[in-house]
């Protein structure tokens, strides 16, 4: 039997193991998983991704380039005489917003923290990290400003997250605009 073209395969298995880490966690990652969410024969996996630490590096990688194009997005529509606390409490309210927008930051951070077990990973955290710092940087015009509101965002977020509260705008606000200065 020929073998049948299809060059879409790596990308589809990458999207399957996004899939599958939002659903099951990193624990639930595995090559056979992922084939089978993405309806192609288990040994496409490993073709493609030698080992799960290849394929959690591409999940990673696109869901980086994702969560930094929105930022991106976010960081042109700022409005530059809205003060930016302000700015950033839109941001984080948009991002845990709905069902939908919860489910992904908990993927996001589910792939983000997994560097903390897959030190391969880490170099790829780090870089999400660091772009995040510079776009806020542009804003806050330092890095060290910048990196302290990333490291807010990231704790107010998880937060969140783990307790279920309800997003309060004003206890948001406040906490940014303290770190702004």
């Amino acid at each position: 039997m020929p073998r049948r073209y299809d060059p879409d395969r790596p990308q589809r298995i990458i999207d399957a193991a996004i899939t599958v880490v939002g659903e099951r966690g990193i624990a639930g990652l595995s090559h056979r998983a992922v084939a089978a969410e993405a309806d192609v024969p288990l040994g496409s996996t490993t073709y493609h991704f030698a080992s799960l630490d290849d394929l959690l590096m591409a999940a990673l990688r696109q869901v980086n380039g994702e969560w930094l194009a929105g930022i991106e997005v976010w960081a042109r529509g700022v409005d530059p005489a809205v003060p930016l606390a302000d700015e950033v409490t839109r941001l984080v309210e948009e991002w845990l917003g709905g069902e939908r927008g919860r489910a992904r930051v908990e993927l996001e951070y589910e792939l983000y923290l997994a560097a903390l077990r897959h030190e391969v990973v880490r170099p790829l955290a780090a870089e999400c990290l660091d772009a995040m710092v510079g776009l806020l940087a542009r804003r806050t015009g330092d890095e060290g400003t910048a990196r302290a509101l990333v490291g807010l965002i990231d704790g107010l977020m998880l937060q969140h997250l783990l307790t279920g509260r309800e997003f309060d705008r004003v206890e948001v606000r406040d906490a940014v605009a303290r770190v702004i200065g």
